[in-house]
């Protein structure tokens, strides 16, 4: 999926007339350009479908998707005034309802719904899971009060109160070994993440 990622980033300068080029080359059998079409609309697809469908669908969904979109191809006319991404998003559209429909088992979101977290998407999930396997690895190489106080203080949540009473220190000692803590912390972390 890195690849694909990095090849979504070339493309992201490509306008409208950029598309329909590439769109009217693959209608005529170039398989490169329906390449570049799909590298152009993967991520957004991607993350449309990860929205409207179980984890465990999405990725045979947005493959359906697109063999449903390189063989209707012919189909799409340039002249109609529809842009080629909302053709390719009704043929998105239609696959996850039908998927819905054969499944049953899981519940459709509305459109309406809008989800305003961007941690949503399918390369912030990455991003996050990257991030996470970071600072495991950097806590694991503080030492055990430091540990403790980054665990107490941001991952159980509890106030300098509670987490005074729960190492058996004072509130002050505790803001000074958070702070130290998180020093050190940041001192084992790329600098990329800090």
């Amino acid at each position: 999926m890195e690849g694909v990622y990095t090849a979504c980033l070339m493309l992201e300068n490509i306008d409208n007339d950029g598309i329909l080029a590439l769109v009217v080359r693959a209608q005529e059998g170039d398989t490169d350009a329906f390449g570049q079409v799909y590298d152009f609309f993967f991520l957004p697809i991607y993350r449309y479908t990860s929205f409207r469908a179980p984890s465990e669908l999405v990725e045979d969904l947005v493959s359906d998707i697109f063999v449903k979109a390189w063989e209707k191809l012919h189909q799409y006319q340039v002249r109609k005034g529809v842009p080629f991404g909302a053709w390719l998003f009704r043929i998105a559209r239609h696959t996850v309802i039908d998927a819905y429909r054969t499944q049953r088992s899981f519940e459709e979101v509305p459109e309406e719904i809008a989800d305003p977290d961007a941690l949503n998407r399918a390369d912030a999930a990455m991003r996050s899971k990257d991030l996470v396997r970071m600072v495991r690895s950097a806590l694991a190489g503080l030492p055990k009060r430091y540990r403790e106080v980054l665990l107490l203080s941001y991952v159980a949540g509890l106030s300098h109160a509670e987490a005074a009473q729960a190492l058996r220190m004072s509130e002050g000692g505790v803001r000074i070994l958070k702070f130290r803590a998180l020093r050190k912390l940041q001192s084992l972390l790329p600098p990329e993440t800090v």
